[in-house]
């Protein structure tokens, strides 16, 4: 028997690896390009969250129909790779269904569960397509999912398919292989759903069919080895990163925003509050609020990274659904496109981060962050935690602080909660003096 076969196998499973490898520690490298931020406090909510989020997928649920077809996809997803573990040790060894001789009737039901599986999954991918392409769902309208992002997100689906088919068509010509006798072939007995595939193909030659089910199986397992590594360049990176994104997210009740600690050590000293005076001084003077990638913390841009495009959070965001131009789906895009843009020119010996672009004014404008209410509804809203309001409150802190460049209206706002301690400028001493008023009207 030729060993040309596994020779190929193993020569594209190691280039699959090496350019898998390569753009894991890409990846790594770009996302610790923010700033350093330990979260591995409460270690058992943490795990909890992953749990329900990441991997039960809790709040998908809010919108029953695309939870239940994602649901579809995503069990499919993780069941059929099984067989992937066959794939393998079959393209290695040079052998065929390797494990049907040792399981017996389970392998046939095993089977029978992936068709189903494969089945399902094609059938919630051809949905979704119809709701991106024909119902024109309005959150797959804005206009930051037009080019690129539109593309990916059909041709995924469109893979998907196409993996389906092939497996039903690989098992569909296996069996018919099998009942012609073929010593390389082994009925497994009755596979409802490829059974249907099979009139297609009974009238063709033994020779094609052979060769119409070495394509099935290698296009397959190529497709699953190409489709890891294109997963890593597209929005669905979830899939595997999902589940840091939710270990890692901000256990705080929602509102609770993050003071600076900078700010807060001035305050306490003004107060003459005892503070911690840092050992050794900064090398460098530190900036307030974010302006770019690296002013941000590494969790920030693992959220980026993380983000489906899936426009739960902007779908929910007021601003937006008011007609403002702020999408939190478009800062996560942003970060992670800005992300990528640095990632690169480092590579190639570029400037980096001092390329004179920043994220904030080249990505993200004022007028986007200036229109967040901090409603939270984009935290909220979001299946796997992510949280674009933490990145726009960093921003608007640089504008803030830095730049002086908020609003005039915010401005008075500002001193007058700094003066009177409310944003309306009258002494706290008046605050209740509309009580008086009421107290008369009840008298008269």
């Amino acid at each position: 028997m030729s060993i040309l076969p596994q020779l190929a196998f193993v020569l594209i499973l190691g280039v699959a690896g090496f350019i898998l490898s390569k753009r894991i520690q890409f990846l790594r490298r770009n996302i610790l390009l923010g700033k350093a931020e330990t979260r591995n406090d409460q270690p058992e909510n943490r795990w909890k969250a992953m749990f329900l989020v990441a991997l039960g997928q809790q709040k998908m649920f809010k919108r029953w129909v695309p939870a239940f077809l994602h649901l579809l996809i995503y069990v499919g997803f993780l069941v059929i790779n099984l067989e992937v573990l066959e794939f393998v040790l079959d393209g290695l060894l040079g052998t065929h269904r390797l494990f049907a001789p040792l399981l017996g009737g389970v392998y046939t039901v095993a089977i029978n569960v992936f068709e189903f599986l494969a089945v399902a999954v094609l059938v919630s991918c051809v949905a979704f397509l119809v709701r991106r392409n024909v119902m024109k769902v309005e959150r797959f309208t804005k206009p930051e999912l037009k080019g690129w992002a539109a593309l990916d997100a059909n041709l995924i689906l469109v893979i998907e398919i196409i993996l389906m088919f092939a497996i039903l068509t690989m098992n569909a010509t296996d069996q018919i292989l099998a009942g012609r006798g073929d010593a390389h072939y082994l009925v497994l007995g009755p596979l409802f759903f490829s059974s249907f595939l099979q009139p297609l193909f009974e009238s063709l030659s033994t020779g094609a069919l052979v060769a119409l089910e070495r394509v099935a199986w290698w296009f397959h397992i190529v497709g699953i080895l190409a489709f890891a590594v294109y997963v890593t360049y597209s929005k669905h990176l979830h899939i595997f990163l999902a589940f840091p994104n939710t270990w890692y997210s901000n256990l705080k009740p929602k509102g609770e925003m993050v003071n600076m600690p900078e700010v807060t050590q001035e305050v306490n000293m003004m107060l003459g509050i005892p503070t911690e005076t840092p050992a050794e001084a900064p090398a460098e003077i530190g900036r307030f609020g974010a302006k770019d990638i690296n002013d941000l913390s590494w969790v920030n841009v693992l959220n980026a990274y993380s983000c489906t495009e899936c426009g739960r959070c902007t779908s929910e965001c007021p601003a937006n659904l008011t007609g403002k131009k702020l999408s939190p789906r478009k800062i996560m895009m942003d970060v992670r496109d800005r992300a990528e843009e640095v990632g690169k020119s480092i590579d190639v010996g570029g400037p980096g981060l001092a390329d004179g672009k920043s994220l904030l004014g080249d990505y993200i404008s004022k007028e986007e962050i200036n229109a967040c209410t901090s409603c939270n509804g984009c935290v909220e809203a979001c299946p796997i935690n992510i949280d674009p309001l933490s990145i726009i409150l960093q921003m608007r802190r640089y504008v803030a602080m830095e730049e002086s460049g908020t609003p005039a209206q915010w401005n008075s706002m500002f001193q007058n909660m700094e003066t009177s301690f409310s944003p309306w400028k009258f002494s706290p001493s008046d605050r209740f003096n509309w009580s008086e008023k009421v107290k008369e009207e009840e008298i008269k």
